[in-house]
């Protein structure tokens, strides 16, 4: 479509006009697959995280993540920073790092 003038005041802007003529141009993006295994089952879109939910522990993180509850340790030891000085205060909603072992 030719306009006699500019449609739009501000040459290097993308007007609504610009972007419905190029909507036929855009390459589709792959998006990201899920992960596969248990952090799939719990919502995670990255195995090396962990989103606290209500009810966990660590030790419940480690046994549902490793299957063995007493290396809520290492867990403890990546978040230290994160958690503070007692592992038992983790809080809903914080991400943890969950440690290759």
């Amino acid at each position: 479509m030719s306009y006699p003038f500019s449609p739009n005041p501000h040459p290097h802007a993308m007007g609504l006009m610009d972007f419905l003529n190029t909507e036929g141009e855009k390459k589709p993006v792959d998006a990201p697959q899920p992960t596969a295994g248990a952090d799939a089952l719990f919502g995670n879109a990255d195995a090396n995280t962990y989103t606290v939910a209500s009810g966990d522990s660590l030790s419940k993180i480690a046994k549902n993540h490793y299957g063995d509850g007493t290396k809520w340790h290492q867990i403890y030891e990546a978040n230290k920073d994160l958690i503070g000085n007692d592992p038992d205060l983790i809080e809903v909603g914080q991400v943890l790092t969950l440690p290759s072992l």
